[in-house]
C-alpha cells in the first residue's frame, strides 16, 4: 500500500500511516522504563530514585529535539505541499545541524556543572554518586538522543515511516539486551544502564544520517543557507510539543519534592513507577500526533480543506475511544504493573493505591496532546503553546501546590487528573473556535484567513 502523504485517508489507512510513529515513540519511552526495571531489580531502590532525580536533564534534550522535529516538520511538509522541494530540504538540513549543535552545548554544560545540577534536582549525599554516574554517561550521548528525536519525525515526512519503526525497534531490543548484559552480568551499575540507553539511541541516529545523506531522489540533506525565519517558526510551532516533553521533567521534579515530604523515599519510588506509566501512555499519543502531522501540514499547504477535515475527524474519534479503553486497562492492571518494578512492601502499597487514581488522567491527556499537535501541524504555534503551557506549567503546578496541602497523599495522586481535566476544557474551547464554529477562523472553510 502506498505511504504517500498526498492521498485520501480512510480510518484504517490513517492509523496504518501513524502506527510506525506510535511504536517508535513507545519504544523510545521504554528506554527509560527498561532502565528503571533493571536498576530497581539489580541495583536497588536508591538507584531508582537517583535515575528519577536526574531524568529531567535527559528530558531537556528530548524536548528540544521534539520541538525541532514537530515544528520543523510542519514547515517541511508545508513546503512539500506547495511544491517547494529545495526549500524543504534546506530546512531539514538546518534543523538537523542546529539540533546537534544545541545537544553538544547541553552536553558540555552538564559535564561542567555535574554535581551542582544533581544537588539542584534533589539529590542528597546518599544518592549523589549514582546520580553523577548515570547523568555523566547518559548526557554524553546527547547528540544521538537529539538525532533520534529528529529522524523519527523526518522519516515519516520522507515517506519512510517503516524504516524509522524498524530502527527504533532494533534500538529498543539492543537497549534491553545491553541493560541485562551491562547491569546484571558486567555489574557496571548506573554507568551500565546509561551506556545501554546511549548505545541504543546511537543506532537510529547513525542509520538516519546515512539515509538522509544517501536518499538523493527524495528528501535529503543538502547545503543550506541559514533561514532565521523558518527556524523561529519551527521553534514557535514546536514549542507546545517541547512543553509536552518537558512536562515529564517538570512533573518529575515537582513530584519528587512533594512525595519526599509526604512519604519519604518509598513515596519517591512509588511516584517514579506511576510516572513511567504516564510516560508510556503519553508516548502513544505523541507518536500518533507525529505520525499524522505531515499529512495535516501537507493538506494545509495544498489548501485541501475537505481532506484536512477528514483527517481531523478520524484523529479525534480514534483518540477519544482509545483513551477510554487504555484508561480501563490501566486501572484493571494496576497491581501487576506495579509489581514489575518493585517487591518492596511499602513502595508497592503506595503505588498500588495511587495508580488507579492517577490513571484517570489518561481519559483526558490523549485529547490534549492530540489537540496541541494538530495546531502545531497547522503552523498555529500560539494556540498549541497555550494548551501545552497551561497543561504542564500552570494547571499541574497549581494542583500539586494546593491539593496535597488539603488532601495529603490523595491530593498528590489526583493532581495530574485535575490538571488534565482543566486542560481538556481549554482544548474544547479551541476546537469550538477553529474547527466547529463557522466563520473566518475555521480551518475547514475555503475562505478561512488562516
Amino acid at each position: 500500500m502506498s505511504m504517500s502523504i498526498n492521498q485520501h485517508f480512510s480510518p484504517c489507512r490513517l492509523l496504518q500511516f501513524a502506527l510506525p510513529s506510535i511504536i517508535m515513540m513507545m519504544f523510545m519511552s521504554l528506554y527509560t522504563i527498561v532502565d528503571g526495571i533493571f536498576i530497581s531489580r539489580f541495583i536497588g531502590s536508591n538507584a531508582l530514585s537517583s535515575l528519577n532525580i536526574v531524568f529531567p536533564v535527559i528530558c531537556i534534550v528530548t524536548a528540544i529535539g521534539t520541538m525541532l522535529a514537530t515544528g520543523g516538520n510542519a514547515i517541511i511538509s508545508k513546503y512539500l505541499g506547495e511544491g517547494k522541494r529545495r526549500k524543504a530540504q534546506e530546512c531539514l538540513t538546518m534543523f538537523v545541524v542546529i539540533g546537534v549543535a544545541v545537544s553538544i552545548m547541553v552536553l558540555i554544560f552538564t559535564h561542567l556543572f555535574l554535581t551542582p545540577i544533581c544537588y539542584f534536582l534533589g539529590s542528597n549525599e546518599v544518592l549523589l554518586a549514582d546520580c553523577e554516574k548515570y547523568l555523566a554517561t547518559a548526557i554524553s550521548f546527547a547528540p544521538a538522543c537529539m538525532l533520534q528525536s529528529l529522524f523519527q519525525s523526518y522519516l515519516v515526512t520522507a515517506e519512510k515511516p517503516h524504516l524509522g519503526l524498524f530502527l527504533t525497534i532494533g534500538a529498543g531490543i539492543l537497549n534491553a539486551f545491553l541493560d541485562y548484559f551491562l547491569i546484571a552480568v558486567c555489574r557496571l551499575g548506573m554507568t551500565g544502564a546509561a551506556l545501554a540507553t546511549g548505545i541504543g539511541q546511537s543506532l537510529p541516529a547513525l542509520a538516519g544520517l546515512f539515509f538522509f545523506f544517501s536518499n538523493k531522489k527524495g528528501l535529503h540533506l543538502v547545503r543550506f543557507h541559514f533561514r532565521p525565519k523558518e527556524l523561529l517558526m519551527a521553534c514557535y510551532n514546536g514549542s507546545s510539543e517541547m512543553v509536552t516533553q518537558l512536562a515529564n521533567a517538570i512533573i518529575t521534579f515537582l513530584f519528587n519534592i512533594v512525595m519526599m515530604k509526604l512519604a519519604g523515599g518509598p513515596g519517591v519510588a512509588a511516584i517514579t513507577i506511576l510516572l513511567y506509566g504516564q510516560f508510556l501512555f503519553n508516548a502513544f499519543y505523541l507518536g500518533f500526533t507525529i505520525g499524522i502531522s505531515p499529512l495535516v501540514g501537507f493538506q494545509y499547504g495544498a489548501k485541501n480543506h475537505r481532506e484536512l477535515k477528514n483527517i481531523y475527524q478520524i484523529a479525534f474519534v480514534f483518540t477519544a475511544i482509545s483513551s477510554v479503553i487504555l484508561t480501563i486497562a490501566a486501572v484493571v492492571s494496576a497491581g501487576p504493573l506495579v509489581q514489575i518494578f518493585t517487591h518492596d512492601p511499602e513502595t508497592f502499597a503506595l503505588a498500588d493505591a495511587g495508580f488507579p487514581l492517577f490513571a484517570v488522567n489518561f481519559l483526558f491527556s490523549g485529547i490534549n496532546i492530540a489537540s496541541s499537535g494538530f495546531f502545531t501541524a497547522l503552523s498555529n504555534g500560539k494556540v498549541s503553546a497555550i494548551i501545552s503551557f497551561c497543561r504542564t506549567l500552570v494547571f499541574i503546578a497549581i494542583s500539586l501546590v494546593i491539593l496535597p496541602h488539603f488532601l495529603g497523599i490523595t491530593g498528590a495522586w489526583i493532581a495530574v487528573p485535575v490538571a488534565e481535566f482543566l486542560t481538556l476544557i481549554l482544548s474544547a474551547l479551541m476546537h469550538k473556535k477553529y474547527f466547529l464554529t463557522p466563520g473566518e477562523w475555521n480551518y475547514f472553510q475555503q475562505d478561512s484567513i488562516l
